[in-house]
């Protein structure tokens, strides 16, 4: 029995017990007592001549060089090298025992791997391309679904602030969900279930102000909030207090905003003017709100309390249900269920409705971590929203990974003649398939890291381009631990993916055949091979075919009759007090510039609808129905101004009073289903409204959406936009230097902006165009990585012919007989990847385009243009290795040794 040699009870001057704890675990057991007694005795004499501490580190040390090669020197048994040894040393200078751990075996497969590599350049760089750029649009795709994933993460209780919603109801059915509420909801809340809320707060629309602090003037966007808003969000401020808005004279900027009006210079306690109306101390800076925020364009907070007294129609609204055009926001209490919470407070605007109207309304909180990705509704319940889009780009990442590894598999495979002897002779000397797996595989993951190296620098430098087609601000997150770790894993899943069939596919030749030369490929060995093939260019198809139907939805949507000319109309907000009640001299200034064809005003923007209201009654009204309608206020040279189209009436005029009345669109009389509608008489608060005209629906909101049941009434006091009609054949920089110095005249305190209504009304479409520019530049590298591995092939198949295509054409055969055999299969396996394609994108595309009320149809011709394009893009693909096979030296191909 061998003897171990114990080190004394644990003292001030013994080595770690868990270092001789690990030596005698893995040692071997014949050599365990005189190692470990020399390295005792080298301890002790370490801690004499340095210290207790240093001589434990050597200690760890040594016994760690003991272990594992990887510690050790790698010397091998034999003569040792002439030089002196350090007699102080506690690392042996020799291993002589295999490595437990078989990195020796290890390190050989990926030497050999190396070496085919290197000996097969072109194929190699084919599959290490391929593979680097699948690997980079799915790290782009990454980040951009954990973009989405991670929307208004920033604020530190996302989890529990929420959005009130308003559903109205009509017949026990949903009409529409929408965002906004009205004023006196915040007190009902705070009064009645302010032991479920932490913070309530009553807000307005995020819209652009005027600033100007002296000399310097600024437009930005800003919110009317309660004092408890700031710390809701938990703004990050860098100067003042979070608390600041509880004096309604004060104001709390971005940083951005603090630059721009004040440079490096403190802003607190600085004075600003907003919108030329009333002053306000600065009494906070906040950082800017990261772009992956709801609010991030919110530079600014005023005081919700000085709203309500400054602005009479809000002061007014505070008394009132009916006027549903301001927003609400909760933050619950930690122990609150929010579908619970929601349940509870889904009535509590109904006894006050009840006492004005027999309308019906529910609300509804939408938490902050579903704003982004679930914002559409149906029957009051969330159906989805962006969400579909991540799920989309996910699934199309994923998919481009795997044509990338399909052309690993796809090359690796076709080449499996040339690795047989390799694997027949490993296996004569000994070799079990597990280990040939294993070296094939560690082959696989030797490539995954190398094309994962291109894949980060593939990104970085595409990332400028993905940031703007996805109207993001994203960066590598490389200083992140949680990067590399999912990068690492993500390396290595895909090389397991990648190598894992062509793995199985080699290590399972038989060694007597290989090395007799007997072994053949059989007729059905390249049937995975064309299956591999057709998967890769059904998918590249189907997102070439996705693609062309967003588009067309798209253009679909923009070629929709709008019920009015947006060209050449300009429009100007009402920012400032300084653009009121100046509407007849202000349209008279604007008309004697003669670059001006009409002026007029409204509450809203035509590309919007500011004010849903209730409480319209008529004759034959179902008394338990109230439904919602579009209202917007305007004067009576509206109509002209953006020439709306009259089907039914008249339209304002000068020469009628036109106090009391209205002009619906076709929606809106369909709605009241009331036939000859113009005469007829709409009762709103007790008051008679005369139904003069009737105009063809404009799209104001949604161009996909069905269009809003609106009413237009007269009231040039209810006005928030003006609206200038310009002349047609002027130079635009002309017509606007002489509109700049009449609102200059009226509005001297602000800056002349202006937005076009044709640009307004394109933004309308930004979501749809970025999800078809980013769909369509992921189809492209689809098609390009397909393309690659269908090129390897091509090469390949052409270089495994090559004695035969010699043969034929030393028999006669035409370049034309050469570039037909080759290319020939290719194509016919391209037709079968269409053939399934089609039914697959139709499936896919029809379900996405039933999202639409107002939606295209899938046209034969994109089918049959995506199919065109795939067998072209796959005959210039075949066709230049097809060609040059044909055209090469027969007298080279058939010369042997």
């Amino acid at each position: 029995m061998i003897r171990k040699y114990r080190s004394s009870p644990p003292d001030r001057l013994s080595p770690p017990r868990w270092a001789d704890q690990l030596l005698e675990w893995f040692v071997a057991p014949h050599l365990l007592e005189y190692l470990q007694g020399d390295l005792h005795e080298t301890f002790q004499k370490r801690v004499r001549q340095v210290s207790l501490i240093r001589a434990r580190q050597e200690y760890v040390w040594a016994v760690l060089h003991c272990l594992t090669p990887f510690f050790a020197n790698q010397q091998t048994i034999g003569p040792r090298k002439a030089g002196p040894r350090k007699a102080d040393s506690l690392v042996p200078a020799n291993n002589p025992y295999p490595n437990p751990a078989l990195t020796d075996m290890i390190g050989n497969y990926f030497k050999i791997a190396w070496r085919n590599l290197w000996k097969n350049k072109g194929y190699s760089s084919i599959t290490i391309l391929g593979l680097a750029a699948g690997m980079a649009v799915a790290m782009l795709i990454g980040l951009w679904i954990w973009d989405e994933l991670t929307y208004d993460h920033s604020h530190k209780n996302h989890n529990r602030l929420a959005q009130v919603m308003t559903t109205l109801v009509r017949n026990g059915s949903e009409l529409t969900t929408n965002r906004f509420v009205a004023s006196p909801l915040g007190n009902e809340l705070r009064a009645n279930y302010g032991s479920d809320f932490e913070n309530v707060s009553m807000a307005s629309v995020n819209q652009s102000r005027e600033l100007a602090a002296g000399e310097k003037k600024i437009t930005a966007k800003g919110m009317w909030v309660e004092a408890n808003f700031p710390s809701m969000l938990t703004l990050k401020m860098l100067q003042g207090n979070i608390n600041g808005l509880q004096d309604p004279s004060s104001i709390l900027l971005s940083a951005s905003v603090a630059k721009s009006l004040f440079g490096d210079a403190d802003p607190i306690n600085k004075v600003l003017r907003i919108d030329n109306q009333a002053s306000y101390k600065v009494a906070g800076v906040y950082e800017d709100l990261p772009h992956n925020t709801t609010l991030n364009e919110a530079k600014l907070f005023l005081s919700w309390d000085k709203y309500v007294k400054m602005v009479g129609w809000v002061n007014e609204s505070m008394k009132h249900w009916d006027n549903k055009s301001f927003q609400c926001y909760v933050q619950l209490n930690d122990h609150i269920d929010i579908t619970k919470e929601t349940a509870k407070i889904r009535l509590a605007s109904m006894a006050h409705l009840n006492a004005a109207s027999d309308g019906q309304e529910e609300l509804v909180l939408q938490p902050m971590n579903n704003w982004r990705l679930y914002g559409e509704f149906k029957n009051g319940k969330v159906v989805g929203g962006r969400i579909q889009f991540v799920n989309l780009f996910a699934i199309i990442g994923i998919f481009v990974l795997l044509l990338a590894c399909i052309n690993f598999m796809n090359l690796s495979t076709a080449r499996s003649e040339k690795r047989s002897k390799e694997v027949g002779i490993r296996k004569a000397v000994g070799s079990v398939r597990s280990q040939l797996i294993s070296q094939f595989l560690s082959e696989a993951l030797l490539i995954a890291g190398i094309a994962f190296l291109f894949s980060l620098l593939f990104a970085q430098l595409f990332l400028p381009l993905f940031n703007t087609l996805s109207d993001k601000q994203m960066t590598l997150p490389f200083s992140h631990v949680f990067f590399w770790i999912v990068c690492i894993g993500f390396t290595i899943l895909t090389g397991l993916l990648a190598g894992s069939y062509p793995a199985f596919y080699l290590s399972h030749f038989d060694p007597l055949k290989v090395l007799k030369g007997t072994y053949r490929v059989g007729r059905f060995a390249s049937l995975p091979r064309k299956v591999l093939v057709v998967v890769q260019f059904s998918v590249s198809i189907t997102l070439v075919i996705g693609t062309i139907i967003v588009y067309k939805q798209i253009q679909f949507a923009k070629n929709r009759p709008v019920g009015y000319n947006r060209e050449s109309l300009l429009a100007v907000y009402m920012t400032t007090p300084d653009l009121f009640g100046h509407y007849d001299a202000m349209r008279s200034d604007l008309l004697a510039t003669h670059v001006v064809e009409n002026m007029a005003e409204s509450s809203s923007p035509v590309t919007s609808v500011w004010s849903n209201q209730i409480g319209y009654s008529w004759e034959g009204k179902d008394p338990a129905t109230q439904p919602s309608f579009g209202t917007i206020g305007v004067t009576k040279d509206y109509g002209k101004t953006i020439n709306w189209q009259l089907k039914e009436g008249r339209d304002f005029s000068k020469d009628f009073s036109d106090s009391n009345s209205i002009i619906l669109n076709e929606a809106a009389v369909k709605l009241t289903g009331m036939k000859n509608i113009v005469g007829k008489i709409i009762r709103k608060d007790e008051k008679n409204l005369i139904v003069v005209g009737v105009i063809k629906d404009m799209v104001m909101e949604s161009p996909y959406a069905p269009v809003t049941p609106t009413i237009f009434l007269v009231n040039p006091g209810w006005v928030n936009v003006i609206y200038v009609g310009m002349k047609a054949g002027i130079p635009l920089q002309d017509a606007l230097a002489k509109l700049a110095k009449v609102f200059e005249k009226y509005n001297p305190a602000a800056p002349f902006d202006y937005t076009f209504i044709d640009e307004e009304y394109a933004q309308k479409f930004s979501d749809e165009q970025r999800i078809g520019n980013l769909a369509a530049f992921f189809a492209a590298l689809a098609v390009f990585i397909a393309c690659l591995g269908l090129f390897g092939l091509a090469s390949f198949v052409a270089e495994q012919r090559k004695k035969e295509i010699g043969l034929r054409k030393v028999l006669g055969a035409s370049i034309f007989n050469v570039w037909n055999l080759l290319s020939k299969e290719f194509m016919l396996l391209v037709v079968f990847s269409f053939l399934v394609s089609v039914p697959l994108s139709y499936y896919f595309m029809h379900n996405w385009l039933q999202n639409y009320e107002y939606r295209t149809t899938l046209s034969w011709w994109v089918f049959a243009a995506a199919g065109m394009g795939a067998l072209m893009i796959t005959l210039a693909t075949v066709s230049f290795q097809s060609i040059k096979a044909a055209i090469a030296n027969p007298v080279k191909s058939l010369r042997t040794e």
